[in-house]
């Protein structure tokens, strides 16, 4: 790739600082202790889990505006901040007057060890500048810091710090006309390559750009949000010598809606793609609310939860029962795939070197289909799936006509269950004879593990009994009854 930049750009308390030189799997945290000595952003859990490294950073919103978003320092690689504003909790107090943040924190007595602190502050700084006084409640600070972990003070002050702050609009100086103007300054569009060919970091510009680039190496690593690739590096400390990062690519980051379906670049974060996946189904919110946190809500992407091949990603048994496609690029050539076709084992999906998953096509649910899923993990925040499931239901006349069911952690893959599907289709509602059939069929459909989530019984039962949740639910039952948050009768479908 023809480089125009061997240097990434960042802006830090006003001023653009290049950087030239560092390694491709460089973190941003390492980068700020080490070299910037920021040391108030602290190391806990080197895998997005803690929240104790957690800064904003902010970018152009596309409306002249600028969005500061939280984000783990310890696994966001470097190379990926081009472009951006880098605020940390050093940044916040001007002239020994702190932060409307910060002076809540000490007014409620909100830390005592002080280690996780500083994320805290970073994640709700986020929330300050996010939302309104009037969308600030407590719902929406409990999942503003559902991504930083406490041991000492206990939540409740720390909630009550910030609904005190977040009371009044954002006045801090942070996302100012000044800072626009700056962080336009650097959104040059040109491809960063820093490295030699052997050992590098890059960021092309364009779609063929990054085509090329990845035939010609398609044993680097693609990096999107690393909320994956980031735990490789700082867990399995594996040896990535080239990396080769798509948020520059601006058709990877998009979204279309064509009326009866959205067409998501991979590269597209939960956070930007949150408004429009949200708006398909309640359930569907309700399961992206407790995706990660926010801070790997505002690095994850779309595409990488898709690419990564994961069974116990979130969106994947999501996607599959709407029936989605995605379009594979390899070079100048592209095909598109079912999604449900993409995932052939464990470890192993249907794309070859040097392709990449360049969008996602996602169809809107009819007038006649009824979606349900729910997310069972052992913490109800930021934990992984023991079990994701996702139903669709074609229902006419009091007759299931078509029935989509896919699971997430019951097998090697995100998988359909075919044979409790064909039980049900042409079904009543109240035929329970049929019910039972496919209840048993998800015997023969799985064949689950038994892991430190659960056991492979445990699995088992849970699907019987999403499956008849999901039933009786689309029978007629409010979920009042069947749930204890995340009931689809509100209007809003963020409200427990």
């Amino acid at each position: 790739m023809q480089a125009d930049r061997d240097a990434i750009r960042i802006l830090r308390r006003g001023k653009t600082v290049e950087i030239p030189d560092f390694s491709p799997t460089e973190t941003l945290l390492d980068y700020l202790r080490l070299r910037d000595h920021a040391i108030g952003t602290k190391e806990g859990c080197a895998e997005g889990d803690c929240g104790a490294c957690t800064v904003a950073i902010g970018r152009l919103d596309g409306n002249g505006g600028v969005v500061y978003r939280p984000v783990n320092a310890c696994i966001h690689l470097l190379g990926m901040a081009d472009g951006a504003e880098v605020v940390t909790v050093e940044d916040l107090a001007t002239d020994d007057r702190l932060h409307p943040i910060q002076q809540a924190m000490v007014d409620h007595d909100a830390s005592q060890c002080g280690f996780c602190t500083p994320g805290f502050v970073m994640a709700l700084f986020a929330l300050y500048h996010r939302s309104s006084p009037e969308e600030s409640g407590r719902a929406a600070v409990n999942d503003a810091i559902a991504g930083n972990l406490c041991r000492c003070t206990g939540y409740k002050p720390i909630v009550a710090a910030a609904l005190e702050a977040c009371k009044a609009p954002a006045l801090d100086g942070f996302g100012t006309i000044e800072t626009a103007r700056k962080l336009a300054g650097l959104d040059d569009d040109k491809s960063l390559f820093v490295g030699d060919e052997t050992r590098f970091f890059a960021a092309p510009a364009t779609i063929d750009e990054l085509a090329s680039l990845y035939v010609l190496h398609p044993d680097a690593t693609l990096v999107a949000g690393a909320t994956d690739v980031g735990l490789w590096i700082t867990k399995q400390m594996r040896p990535i010598e080239r990396v080769i990062h798509l948020g520059r690519v601006a058709a990877l980051n998009s979204i279309a809606d064509t009326g009866d379906a959205l067409v998501i670049g991979a590269a597209t974060t939960y956070a930007e793609a949150w408004d429009a996946l949200t708006a398909l189904d309640p359930d569907i919110a309700e399961v992206l609310r407790r995706l990660g946190s926010p801070q790997v809500r505002a690095a994850g992407t779309v595409g990488g939860n898709i690419a990564n091949g994961s069974p116990i990603g979130d969106t994947p048994p999501l996607l599959i029962v709407l029936g989605s496609e995605i379009t594979l690029r390899r070079g100048a050539q592209t095909r598109v795939v079912p999604l449900q076709d993409f995932f052939i084992d464990y470890g192993k999906q249907d794309r070859g070197p040097g392709e990449f998953v360049e969008s996602i096509h996602v169809p809107k649910p009819g007038p006649h289909t009824q979606i349900r899923a729910y997310k069972i993990s052992k913490r109800f925040d930021q934990d992984i799936s023991a079990v994701l499931a996702a139903f669709a239901f074609d229902i006419v006349a009091g007759e299931i006509r078509d029935a989509r069911v896919a699971f997430g952690g019951m097998a090697g893959i995100p998988k359909r269950a075919g044979s409790a599907e064909a039980a049900l289709r042409g079904a009543g509602l109240r035929d329970f004879d049929r019910w039972t059939e496919a209840f048993d069929a998800l015997v023969s459909d799985f064949t689950p593990m038994s892991d430190h989530r659960a056991s492979a019984g445990y699995r088992l039962q849970v699907a019987r009994n999403l499956l008849y949740k999901a039933l009786v639910e689309v029978s007629g039952a409010e979920t009042g009854t069947t749930r204890l948050v995340g009931y689809r009768e509100h209007d809003d479908a963020l409200r427990t």
